[in-house]
């Protein structure tokens, strides 16, 4: 038989499960406080190893440079929060949505969404929110993004980066431009040329070109400037393509000077080297690192970026000749 414990041991023990006990109710107490206090939409499931699950889908090409810039920014806000992240991308309108509605089927936690085609996105954004799903934007939509209903926006306003590239050619004497746009009803890269021409006093002329075929975008930037020797410069809405404006001036022995929207290493060296006159860096890696921390920051506690009412601008930054050595190492390191 098992002897009981002296009466002042078992006296003890009591205190002991008691002080526990209370203990227990305390830490459980302050708990529900901190989750009652976040709102329904903003539960912590987040954390570093709290297993929440987002995804960022956008609708960036593939072999798009742009957007290894914006998905490593993502991939990092995302390490940092101990998020398991999904990327995927479509440029086409009907197969992005498609992607969202994947992604609510999921049952993920948030949704980071770039608004290219604003009403291929109104379905599947209504779906998110009917879910439960806070959805946050990047890139482009700055227009679209809160009659869509999303929470948060990050990234540059393109009509107020266009003009500027207006002022921008207005000082270094530009007549005659050409505004090269690689996406059709892409709405951000329309309000950079709409943009443009609103403050460019020379003359303003758009181009379509085919943005996955880069052969045939330096073959038809060319052939323009072949048939017009009044364009005096030309202006891309992507890195990659201003590299393939500089390599269409030298093919049509044209004396036309090259500015672009948007920032990589190859693009740093031909600012660096005067192939480029200038770029407008919006910061993808900053967009893309926003965006995933902003969906962590509002599930864990509740805080919205802008009050939900304006938006995060993210650009516009001029690079030049006279600067670009501040930015090139970011650039080498693939970060800008």
């Amino acid at each position: 038989m098992k002897t009981p414990p002296p009466p002042h041991t078992s006296a003890r023990l009591t205190r002991v499960a008691a002080l526990v006990s209370a203990v227990c109710l305390l830490v459980a107490g302050c708990s529900v406080l901190r989750a009652s206090d976040h709102g329904p939409d903003a539960d912590p499931v987040g954390g570093p190893g709290g297993g929440m699950r987002v995804a960022l889908v956008t609708h960036g090409g593939e072999g798009d440079a742009f957007w290894d810039l914006v998905r490593r920014g993502a991939e990092t806000a995302a390490a940092k929060d101990g998020i398991d992240l999904t990327y995927a991308s479509d440029a086409d309108g009907a197969a992005q949505a498609a992607l969202v509605r994947d992604a609510v089927r999921d049952k993920v936690d948030g949704i980071a969404v770039t608004l290219a085609k604003p009403t291929a996105m109104r379905g599947p954004i209504a779906q998110a929110k009917a879910a439960g799903i806070p959805v946050v934007g990047l890139n482009s939509g700055i227009d679209a993004w809160r009659p869509a209903g999303l929470l948060e926006y990050f990234g540059q306003d393109e009509s107020v980066a266009g003009r500027a590239v207006g002022d921008k050619l207005n000082q270094v004497k530009a007549r005659h431009a050409l505004c090269v746009v690689h996406e059709r009803g892409n709405v951000a890269l329309e309000a950079r040329c709409a943009g443009m021409r609103k403050t460019f006093r020379g003359e303003t002329d758009n181009v379509y070109v085919d943005g996955a075929d880069m052969n045939a975008v330096t073959a038809t930037i060319a052939s323009r400037l072949r048939q017009d020797s009044s364009i005096d410069e030309v202006v891309t809405l992507g890195a990659q393509y201003g590299l393939s404006a500089v390599d269409a001036v030298e093919q049509a022995g044209s004396r036309a000077k090259v500015a672009t929207f948007d920032l990589n290493k190859d693009l740093v060296e031909a600012v660096r080297g005067g192939k480029v006159q200038f770029a407008v860096d919006q910061q993808p890696y900053l967009q893309g690192y926003l965006a995933v921390d902003a969906l962590w920051l509002y599930r864990t506690n509740g805080n919205v970026s802008g009050g939900g009412t304006a938006p995060v601008l993210t650009g516009p930054a001029f690079v030049t000749r006279s600067n670009v050595s501040a930015v090139a190492r970011f650039a080498a390191a693939g970060t800008r």
